[in-house]
């Protein structure tokens, strides 16, 4: 099954690309709440490149290495990723009334709920907006 999800940013499409993509900044928007970080980040945004994300909770209780190769790039428009576990993502970019959408598309896993792994990724989602029309502010 495919799960959608969707945000805008009140930026300019490089902007929105730059905050996605770039490790300095995926340091300081992926995570679902504000118990768990992100304290590493890799990205190589070519075909066959490496993502990979060390999720964490603060307390260190528990955390993870969330990897994926790229399959293809467009830049600045869209992303397509082979999860480590197999499942397929992709990550489009494009310009509405003078803010960019961001739509995720992934395929669920089948291990939690779909309704919580929506709302998951969404609250992530939701946490790149709020730190990429912060980080850029308005156009």
């Amino acid at each position: 099954m495919l799960i959608t999800i969707q945000t805008k940013v009140a930026v300019n499409l490089a902007q929105a690309w730059e905050s996605w993509t770039s490790p300095e900044h995926i340091t300081q928007w992926n995570q679902a709440s504000e118990d768990w970080h992100c304290p590493s980040a890799s990205n190589d945004i070519t075909v066959g490149g490496k993502m990979i994300s060390r999720m964490e909770a603060k307390d260190g209780s528990m955390g993870f290495d969330f990897e994926g190769t790229y399959t293809e790039v467009i830049p600045q428009k869209k992303l397509v990723i082979l999860l480590g576990d197999g499942r397929h993502m992709s990550v489009l970019f494009e310009e509405v009334d003078n803010e960019v959408l961001v739509t995720e598309n992934f395929e669920t896993e089948d291990v939690n709920p779909i309704e919580m792994q929506q709302a998951g990724w969404q609250l992530i989602l939701d946490s790149y907006a709020r730190h990429t029309n912060a980080f850029f502010g308005s156009k």
